[in-house]
Protein backbone atom coordinates (compact mmCIF):
# COMPACT_ATOMS: atom_id res chain seq x y z
CA UNK A 1 0.00 0.00 0.00
CA UNK A 2 1.26 3.44 -0.93
CA UNK A 3 -0.41 6.68 0.13
CA UNK A 4 -4.22 6.32 0.18
CA UNK A 5 -6.81 8.97 1.00
CA UNK A 6 -9.85 7.78 2.93
CA UNK A 7 -13.12 9.62 3.41
CA UNK A 8 -15.28 9.06 6.51
CA UNK A 9 -18.92 10.13 6.15
CA UNK A 10 -20.28 10.81 9.65
CA UNK A 11 -24.06 11.07 9.45
CA UNK A 12 -27.12 11.92 11.54
CA UNK A 13 -29.90 9.57 10.41
CA UNK A 14 -33.47 10.57 9.67
CA UNK A 15 -36.54 8.35 9.84
CA UNK A 16 -36.63 8.07 6.02
CA UNK A 17 -34.34 5.41 4.48
CA UNK A 18 -34.50 7.04 1.05
CA UNK A 19 -33.36 10.33 2.56
CA UNK A 20 -30.50 8.61 4.39
CA UNK A 21 -29.29 6.89 1.22
CA UNK A 22 -29.49 10.15 -0.73
CA UNK A 23 -27.49 12.00 1.93
CA UNK A 24 -24.96 9.17 2.12
CA UNK A 25 -24.46 9.44 -1.62
CA UNK A 26 -23.97 13.20 -1.28
CA UNK A 27 -21.40 12.54 1.43
CA UNK A 28 -19.58 10.05 -0.78
CA UNK A 29 -19.53 12.58 -3.61
CA UNK A 30 -18.19 15.26 -1.30
CA UNK A 31 -15.45 12.94 -0.03
CA UNK A 32 -14.47 12.00 -3.58
CA UNK A 33 -14.39 15.66 -4.63
CA UNK A 34 -11.97 16.30 -1.75
CA UNK A 35 -9.64 13.57 -2.95
CA UNK A 36 -10.80 10.39 -1.20
CA UNK A 37 -10.18 7.17 -3.09
CA UNK A 38 -11.98 5.00 -0.51
CA UNK A 39 -15.09 6.24 1.33
CA UNK A 40 -16.53 4.62 4.48
CA UNK A 41 -20.12 4.92 5.73
CA UNK A 42 -21.46 4.32 9.28
CA UNK A 43 -23.09 1.13 10.50
CA UNK A 44 -26.62 0.56 9.16
CA UNK A 45 -26.66 4.00 7.54
CA UNK A 46 -29.97 3.45 5.68
CA UNK A 47 -32.06 3.92 8.82
CA UNK A 48 -32.11 5.08 12.37
CA UNK A 49 -30.70 2.57 14.82
CA UNK A 50 -33.80 0.38 15.14
CA UNK A 51 -32.14 -2.12 17.52
CA UNK A 52 -33.06 0.06 20.50
CA UNK A 53 -36.22 -2.05 20.77
CA UNK A 54 -37.43 -5.47 19.63
CA UNK A 55 -40.11 -4.93 17.00
CA UNK A 56 -40.79 -7.28 14.09
CA UNK A 57 -41.85 -4.43 11.81
CA UNK A 58 -38.21 -3.35 11.53
CA UNK A 59 -37.35 -6.48 9.55
CA UNK A 60 -38.97 -4.68 6.61
CA UNK A 61 -35.87 -2.48 6.49
CA UNK A 62 -33.71 -5.43 5.41
CA UNK A 63 -32.73 -6.10 1.80
CA UNK A 64 -30.63 -8.61 -0.12
CA UNK A 65 -26.88 -8.00 -0.33
CA UNK A 66 -26.11 -7.46 -3.17
CA UNK A 67 -29.39 -5.67 -3.72
CA UNK A 68 -30.95 -2.28 -4.41
CA UNK A 69 -28.63 -0.19 -2.24
CA UNK A 70 -25.45 -1.95 -3.29
CA UNK A 71 -26.51 -1.55 -6.93
CA UNK A 72 -26.66 2.23 -6.42
CA UNK A 73 -23.32 2.28 -4.63
CA UNK A 74 -21.64 0.13 -7.28
CA UNK A 75 -22.77 2.59 -9.96
CA UNK A 76 -21.53 5.48 -7.80
CA UNK A 77 -18.14 3.83 -7.22
CA UNK A 78 -17.68 3.29 -10.95
CA UNK A 79 -18.72 6.85 -11.75
CA UNK A 80 -16.31 8.36 -9.22
CA UNK A 81 -13.54 5.74 -9.55
CA UNK A 82 -13.45 5.12 -5.80
CA UNK A 83 -13.89 2.28 -3.34
CA UNK A 84 -16.78 2.25 -0.86
CA UNK A 85 -17.28 0.43 2.46
CA UNK A 86 -20.98 0.27 3.35
CA UNK A 87 -22.89 -1.38 6.22
CA UNK A 88 -26.35 -2.81 5.53
CA UNK A 89 -29.18 -4.83 7.10
CA UNK A 90 -28.97 -8.01 5.03
CA UNK A 91 -31.97 -10.22 4.33
CA UNK A 92 -30.30 -13.53 3.56
CA UNK A 93 -33.45 -15.66 3.49
CA UNK A 94 -36.88 -15.68 5.09
CA UNK A 95 -36.29 -15.27 8.80
CA UNK A 96 -32.50 -15.03 8.45
CA UNK A 97 -30.81 -11.64 8.71
CA UNK A 98 -27.29 -10.30 9.20
CA UNK A 99 -25.54 -7.04 9.99
CA UNK A 100 -23.36 -6.97 6.89
CA UNK A 101 -20.66 -4.72 5.44
CA UNK A 102 -19.83 -4.73 1.74
CA UNK A 103 -16.64 -3.60 0.06
CA UNK A 104 -17.16 -2.10 -3.38
CA UNK A 105 -14.46 -1.65 -6.01
CA UNK A 106 -14.85 0.79 -8.92
CA UNK A 107 -13.94 -1.88 -11.50
CA UNK A 108 -14.96 -5.18 -9.91
CA UNK A 109 -18.15 -4.00 -8.19
CA UNK A 110 -18.91 -5.87 -4.96
CA UNK A 111 -15.65 -7.51 -3.91
CA UNK A 112 -17.35 -9.31 -1.06
CA UNK A 113 -19.06 -8.92 2.27
CA UNK A 114 -18.33 -9.34 5.94
CA UNK A 115 -21.07 -10.38 8.36
CA UNK A 116 -20.71 -8.96 11.85
CA UNK A 117 -19.33 -11.67 14.11
CA UNK A 118 -19.97 -10.29 17.60
CA UNK A 119 -23.63 -9.47 18.23
CA UNK A 120 -24.52 -7.45 21.34
CA UNK A 121 -27.62 -7.80 23.48
CA UNK A 122 -27.78 -4.85 25.87
CA UNK A 123 -30.35 -2.19 26.76
CA UNK A 124 -31.06 -0.21 23.55
CA UNK A 125 -28.68 -2.47 21.62
CA UNK A 126 -30.90 -5.52 21.13
CA UNK A 127 -29.09 -6.82 18.06
CA UNK A 128 -29.46 -10.51 18.83
CA UNK A 129 -33.18 -10.15 18.10
CA UNK A 130 -32.40 -9.01 14.55
CA UNK A 131 -29.08 -10.50 13.45
CA UNK A 132 -27.64 -13.98 13.21
CA UNK A 133 -23.90 -14.07 13.99
CA UNK A 134 -21.61 -13.80 11.00
CA UNK A 135 -20.56 -17.06 9.35
CA UNK A 136 -18.03 -15.82 6.80
CA UNK A 137 -15.18 -15.47 9.28
CA UNK A 138 -12.78 -12.56 9.35
CA UNK A 139 -11.97 -11.20 5.94
CA UNK A 140 -9.61 -8.90 4.09
CA UNK A 141 -10.45 -7.33 0.74
CA UNK A 142 -7.64 -6.63 -1.71
CA UNK A 143 -8.86 -3.38 -3.25
CA UNK A 144 -7.02 -1.26 -5.79
CA UNK A 145 -5.99 1.10 -3.00
CA UNK A 146 -5.22 -1.11 0.02
CA UNK A 147 -5.88 -4.40 1.75
CA UNK A 148 -8.91 -3.49 3.83
CA UNK A 149 -10.15 -5.55 6.77
CA UNK A 150 -13.73 -4.74 7.74
CA UNK A 151 -15.19 -5.32 11.20
CA UNK A 152 -18.42 -3.82 12.56
CA UNK A 153 -19.12 -1.89 15.77
CA UNK A 154 -19.27 -4.42 18.64
CA UNK A 155 -16.40 -6.27 16.96
CA UNK A 156 -14.23 -3.28 17.91
CA UNK A 157 -13.93 -4.44 21.54
CA UNK A 158 -12.35 -7.80 20.66
CA UNK A 159 -8.55 -7.95 20.18
CA UNK A 160 -8.92 -11.43 18.68
CA UNK A 161 -10.96 -10.01 15.78
CA UNK A 162 -8.45 -7.26 15.06
CA UNK A 163 -5.50 -9.65 15.33
CA UNK A 164 -6.93 -12.31 13.03
CA UNK A 165 -7.90 -9.71 10.45
CA UNK A 166 -4.42 -8.18 10.61
CA UNK A 167 -2.86 -11.65 10.23
CA UNK A 168 -4.85 -12.01 7.02
CA UNK A 169 -2.86 -9.07 5.67
CA UNK A 170 -4.98 -6.01 6.41
CA UNK A 171 -3.27 -2.64 6.04
CA UNK A 172 -6.35 -0.89 7.43
CA UNK A 173 -9.06 -2.03 9.85
CA UNK A 174 -12.36 -0.25 9.11
CA UNK A 175 -15.10 -0.25 11.76
CA UNK A 176 -18.51 1.05 10.61
CA UNK A 177 -20.09 1.98 13.92
CA UNK A 178 -23.29 3.06 15.69
CA UNK A 179 -22.38 3.85 19.29
CA UNK A 180 -23.36 6.49 21.78
CA UNK A 181 -24.56 7.38 25.24
CA UNK A 182 -27.75 6.70 27.08
CA UNK A 183 -28.49 10.38 27.75
CA UNK A 184 -29.34 9.69 31.39
CA UNK A 185 -25.85 8.20 31.91
CA UNK A 186 -23.79 10.75 30.04
CA UNK A 187 -22.97 13.12 32.89
CA UNK A 188 -21.69 10.34 35.14
CA UNK A 189 -20.19 7.86 32.69
CA UNK A 190 -20.03 9.48 29.28
CA UNK A 191 -16.40 10.60 29.22
CA UNK A 192 -15.12 7.23 30.46
CA UNK A 193 -17.27 5.30 27.98
CA UNK A 194 -16.04 7.30 25.01
CA UNK A 195 -12.44 7.11 26.19
CA UNK A 196 -12.68 3.31 26.48
CA UNK A 197 -14.11 3.03 22.95
CA UNK A 198 -11.36 5.08 21.38
CA UNK A 199 -8.59 3.55 23.50
CA UNK A 200 -9.58 -0.02 22.58
CA UNK A 201 -9.32 0.71 18.89
CA UNK A 202 -6.11 2.69 19.18
CA UNK A 203 -4.69 -0.36 20.97
CA UNK A 204 -5.65 -2.53 17.98
CA UNK A 205 -3.64 -0.19 15.76
CA UNK A 206 -0.62 -0.42 18.06
CA UNK A 207 -0.73 -4.17 18.64
CA UNK A 208 -1.08 -4.92 14.94
CA UNK A 209 0.96 -2.08 13.44
CA UNK A 210 -1.83 -1.02 11.11
CA UNK A 211 -4.28 1.83 10.58
CA UNK A 212 -7.70 1.86 12.23
CA UNK A 213 -10.70 3.77 10.90
CA UNK A 214 -13.88 4.11 12.98
CA UNK A 215 -16.82 5.85 11.29
CA UNK A 216 -19.76 6.61 13.59
CA UNK A 217 -23.13 8.31 13.38
CA UNK A 218 -24.03 11.44 15.33
CA UNK A 219 -27.13 13.05 16.83
CA UNK A 220 -29.95 11.88 19.09
CA UNK A 221 -32.22 9.05 17.96
CA UNK A 222 -35.32 8.24 20.02
CA UNK A 223 -36.11 4.70 21.06
CA UNK A 224 -38.77 3.48 18.59
CA UNK A 225 -40.74 2.11 21.55
CA UNK A 226 -41.07 5.64 22.93
CA UNK A 227 -38.79 5.21 25.94
CA UNK A 228 -35.34 6.76 26.10
CA UNK A 229 -33.01 6.93 23.14
CA UNK A 230 -29.34 7.10 22.22
CA UNK A 231 -27.18 10.18 21.79
CA UNK A 232 -24.63 9.01 19.24
CA UNK A 233 -21.30 10.57 20.00
CA UNK A 234 -19.86 11.03 16.50
CA UNK A 235 -16.10 11.58 16.84
CA UNK A 236 -15.25 9.28 13.95
CA UNK A 237 -11.48 8.97 13.85
CA UNK A 238 -8.41 7.51 12.20
CA UNK A 239 -5.50 6.09 14.21
CA UNK A 240 -2.05 5.41 12.80
CA UNK A 241 0.05 2.27 13.34
CA UNK A 242 1.50 3.85 16.49
CA UNK A 243 -2.00 4.43 17.90
CA UNK A 244 -1.89 8.21 17.54
CA UNK A 245 -5.16 9.78 16.39
CA UNK A 246 -4.46 11.38 13.01
CA UNK A 247 -7.88 12.99 12.60
CA UNK A 248 -11.16 13.13 14.46
CA UNK A 249 -14.61 14.38 13.44
CA UNK A 250 -16.71 16.58 15.73
CA UNK A 251 -19.07 15.06 18.29
CA UNK A 252 -22.25 16.93 17.51
CA UNK A 253 -22.66 17.34 13.77
CA UNK A 254 -22.35 15.61 10.44
CA UNK A 255 -18.92 15.70 8.88
CA UNK A 256 -16.92 14.39 5.95
CA UNK A 257 -13.44 13.64 7.24
CA UNK A 258 -10.60 13.28 4.73
CA UNK A 259 -7.41 11.54 5.82
CA UNK A 260 -4.36 10.46 3.81
CA UNK A 261 -2.49 7.46 5.16
CA UNK A 262 0.98 6.22 4.26
CA UNK A 263 1.60 2.51 3.86
CA UNK A 264 5.31 2.95 4.56
CA UNK A 265 4.44 3.67 8.19
CA UNK A 266 3.15 0.10 8.60
CA UNK A 267 6.52 -1.36 7.67
CA UNK A 268 8.35 1.19 9.81
CA UNK A 269 6.16 0.52 12.85
CA UNK A 270 6.28 -3.25 12.57
CA UNK A 271 10.07 -3.24 12.25
CA UNK A 272 10.45 -0.92 15.23
CA UNK A 273 7.87 -2.70 17.39
CA UNK A 274 7.98 -6.31 16.13
CA UNK A 275 4.93 -7.63 17.95
CA UNK A 276 4.08 -10.06 15.16
CA UNK A 277 7.62 -11.49 15.27
CA UNK A 278 7.58 -12.06 19.02
CA UNK A 279 4.16 -13.67 19.36
CA UNK A 280 4.33 -17.00 21.24
CA UNK A 281 1.96 -18.89 19.00
CA UNK A 282 3.02 -22.14 20.69
CA UNK A 283 1.54 -20.89 23.98
CA UNK A 284 -1.86 -19.58 22.87
CA UNK A 285 -3.83 -22.80 22.55
CA UNK A 286 -6.25 -21.86 25.34
CA UNK A 287 -7.39 -18.71 23.56
CA UNK A 288 -10.11 -20.81 21.94
CA UNK A 289 -11.73 -21.50 25.32
CA UNK A 290 -14.54 -19.40 26.78
CA UNK A 291 -12.73 -19.22 30.11
CA UNK A 292 -9.86 -21.13 31.72
CA UNK A 293 -11.03 -22.87 34.89
CA UNK A 294 -7.81 -23.46 36.77
CA UNK A 295 -9.51 -25.75 39.28
CA UNK A 296 -10.53 -28.29 36.64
Amino acid sequence: MNSVTFGLVQMAMSADPDDNVARAIRGVREAAAKGASVVCLPELFRSRYFCQSEDAQHFALAEPVPGPTTDRLVALAKELSIGIVASLFERRAAGLFHNTAVVIDPRAGVLGKYRKMHIPDDPRYYEKYYFAPGDLGFRVFDTQQAKIGVLVCWDQWYPEAARLTALLGADVLVYPTAIGWHPEERAERGAAQHDAWETAQRAHAIANGCYVIAVNRTGFEPDPSGSGGIEFWGQSFVAGPDGAVIARAPADRESVLIVSIDGARIEEQRVGWPFLRDRRIDAYGDIGKRFIDTDD
